[in-house]
């Protein structure tokens, strides 16, 4: 039985969906490993948004079983002020019975963004997924610099997590480094899952 990767994530204009998908393909090159693709529904600002169990397109809606069932984790989400967007931080929030059975509890994982800005808080988006990771007892690992991408990189890239520069319109396509660094995330994970499994 393969070595199941679940990559979560949240998208609103599909640069973090296409990184999903990319760090998807890095898990599935590793030997007895698997990616799941999952992502959350939007939230509403003014009333409780409500949306069908299974999404009209893209990837199925996480289930905490997923998260359960998983041997890692890799979490995107766009940028939000220096910040995770509020989508996957209220999914997270309703992770409290995997923390009090530790079912996450010595998993790998890992985390990726995307902004609108070369200085739009990368780093602290990156940083503000991986807490509730740590509070879960998950095993962080972010890219380290061997990665030569990782040092090559004019746009997105650190070794928190993958990351990708978008543009102020959201129209600049994910470029070869940031590509590279999406797949070596999937890979490094799943390597270490299988090898913890």
């Amino acid at each position: 039985m393969a070595t199941e990767i679940v990559v979560l994530f949240y998208s609103r204009h599909g640069a973090t969906a296409q990184m999903a998908n990319l760090i998807a393909r890095g898990i599935e090159e590793v030997d007895g490993a698997q990616a799941k693709i999952r992502t959350v529904p939007a939230v509403s600002t003014i009333c409780e948004a409500t949306s069908d169990e299974i999404p009209s397109d893209g990837a199925l809606y996480a289930t905490l079983d997923d998260l359960k069932n998983c041997a890692g984790l890799i979490l995107g989400s766009p940028t939000r002020f220096g910040n995770m967007a509020s989508a996957l931080k209220y999914f997270l929030d309703g992770t409290s019975s995997l923390w009090l059975s530790g079912a996450l509890t010595g998993k790998p994982a890992a985390v990726f963004t995307s902004t609108s800005s070369l200085h739009g808080g990368q780093e602290t988006t990156l940083t503000s997924m991986m807490l509730p990771l740590l509070h879960h007892g998950m095993l962080i690992t972010g890219l380290p610099y061997s990665e030569t991408a990782l040092l090559e990189t004019k746009s997105g890239g650190t070794p928190y997590g993958a990351s990708h520069l978008a543009g102020i319109d959201n129209s600049r396509k994910i470029d070869e480094h940031e590509k590279k660094l999406c797949l070596a995330l999937g890979k490094r994970i799943a390597t270490l899952a299988v090898k913890l499994a």
